[in-house]
């Protein structure tokens, strides 16, 4: 995903990704964005101090599915 992908995704309401479901993309109230590692709130910048720059790969980023998008196959 790219940065504005990951954006638009997190302010549309999305729970946005990074590397795996324990990191979570979020926004602060300031409009920030981090990501920030769910079991002990530890946060970085989701991007480096340019603003333009992912903490980590395009392709690491990723939407939760929700419960309504999977489909079981029988």
């Amino acid at each position: 995903m790219t940065l504005e992908e990951i954006k638009t995704a997190v302010d549309a309401g999305n729970r946005v990704h990074w590397v795996n479901s324990g990191y979570v993309v979020t926004r602060d109230d300031l409009g920030q964005y981090f990501i920030t590692f769910m079991r002990n709130g530890s946060a970085i910048g989701l991007t480096g101090q340019d603003g333009t720059l992912l903490n980590g790969e395009p392709d690491e980023f990723f939407i939760e599915e929700s419960a309504a998008d999977c489909h079981e196959v029988l």
